[in-house]
């Protein structure tokens, strides 16, 4: 298996309050960090396993706050180009 399948793209999922280790053993295919009071998961996922992720959320009534696909392009907050703003 050579390459990324087109089909799969990085996504961070944002979840209410600090999951332990515990609920974070049901996302094994995803990377964890806190950021204040919630949870922040990271990872590459295709549609078939983001939608198996969610409904993990759903059925452990995880509070979602946000789903976020990542462009290649856009993997940082810095400006790529051009002059800073003054």
């Amino acid at each position: 298996m050579g390459g990324m399948d087109p089909g799969v793209a990085t996504y961070t999922i944002r979840i209410k309050g600090r999951l332990g280790d515990a609920a974070l053993s049901a996302f094994p295919a995803l990377r964890s960090r806190h950021e204040g009071a919630e949870t922040v998961l990271i990872g590459d996922l295709d549609h078939a396993a983001l939608y198996g992720v969610l409904s993990e959320i759903e059925a452990l009534s995880l509070g979602l706050v946000e789903v976020r696909q990542l462009t290649p392009d856009r993997n940082t907050t810095e400006p790529e180009d051009g002059d800073p703003p003054r």
